[in-house]
């Protein structure tokens, strides 16, 4: 598959853009592990025009997460033109990618991210503009519509499409529903098979396994997949789903002891991309490193079950050090090796309250 020039390879499988989680240190793990294109954390426009420091770090990228998109979000031409420039100036990502379906209230509220999907000619003239301004191709992830009396995709997608986008991705779910539910690739697949579509449609929502990641393909013809929240506290999904796209079954030999190995790695790379921070060097601390990833070892899979983890994920939530973090992980990895794995789920990395996905 290609977003333009950009070869993605066979049956690609992108990391999502989620706030307050796919900053640099994640991409890079994620792409380690597999993913054939990363996207950053979403940036408001108006915070980049203001060079918010915040939002000046959310660009940053590197060369070793490539192909990589930054994704933005806003509510006028203007701006989102402004802030497009801006990222093709002093990030160079492969992509820009525009946020129309980002749920929260903070966001849809004030009629950006899904709120666009209540004022579609303002949404197309936003993307218009933006294709026109940059160079670097531009993509759209955005949802079913703004609920169920309004499910639009299909002839959305093609509206998008005649603006100049080089892709969609779609979530199976409208704005009404946020997280809940199930999402419904009935009509992602509608899109893929609208013959008038020609660009790559990327399909998002609830891909949390191998198996699923695979129907996607098959059953409902997309470019593409987009793994979300079952990437937290299992980056290693993608290792996963990229075995068993490719041989049919996932052979490497994933331990619990290597896992666990894999979140001690996450820690200690997130504490270091906090130290390496030039953009405020009063918040390039350890602890800034530790709340960035906190929340992700505390909603792993690798926990789900584990009698009484309650309390164990709370001190993980509140832990202020390494040393702390890695005491915590040790017990439960102990908890794990005397009792074997736990099959019951306890805490779900699909709580919507955990993260904020765009």
């Amino acid at each position: 598959m290609k977003i333009r020039d950009i070869d993605l390879g066979n049956k690609p499988v992108l990391l999502a853009p989620m706030e307050d989680v796919t900053d640099l240190a994640f991409r890079l793990l994620c792409k380690e592990f597999g993913a054939s294109m990363v996207y950053s954390e979403f940036v408001s426009a108006d915070a980049l025009i203001r060079s918010v420091n915040r939002s000046l770090q959310k660009i940053v990228v590197q060369d070793a997460e490539r192909p990589v998109a930054v994704q933005i979000y806003g509510r006028d031409v203007d701006s989102m033109v402004e802030a497009a420039k801006i990222i093709e100036n002093e990030s160079k990502p492969d992509v820009i990618d525009i946020n129309f379906g980002c749920p929260v209230k903070k966001v849809a509220g004030k009629g950006a991210g899904a709120g666009m999907l209540r004022n579609v000619p303002l949404m197309l003239d936003i993307t218009r503009a933006v294709v026109k301004a940059v160079n670097t191709p531009v993509t759209v992830k955005t949802r079913l519509g703004w609920d169920h009396e309004s499910k639009i995709i299909v002839d959305l997608a093609e509206q998008l499409q005649d603006c100049g986008i080089a892709a969609i991705t779609i979530h199976g779910r409208t704005r009404s529903q946020m997280y809940t539910g199930e999402a419904d690739w009935s009509y992602i697949g509608s899109v893929r098979a609208n013959p008038r579509m020609h660009i790559p449609i990327i399909g998002n929502g609830d891909i949390d396994s191998p198996e699923k990641a695979a129907e996607a393909f098959e059953r409902y013809g997309v470019d593409a997949v987009m793994v979300g929240r079952a990437s937290f506290g299992r980056p290693w999904i993608f290792k996963e789903i990229r075995e068993y796209l490719d041989q049919g079954r996932v052979t490497t030999d994933m331990t619990t002891e290597w896992k666990m190995n894999v979140l001690r790695r996450q820690v200690h790379d997130s504490v270091e991309c906090s130290l390496s921070r030039t953009d405020n060097p009063r918040k390039a601390t350890e602890l800034g490193g530790i709340m960035h990833v906190r929340r992700h070892l505390a909603n792993s899979p690798l926990f789900k079950g584990i009698h009484d983890f309650r309390k164990t994920r709370i001190k993980i939530l509140r832990a202020e050090s390494m040393e702390e973090l890695f005491q915590l992980l040790k017990e439960a990895e102990t908890i794990i090796n005397k009792f074997g794995t736990p099959i019951a789920d306890e805490i779900s990395p699909e709580d919507p309250k955990s993260l904020k996905i765009n």
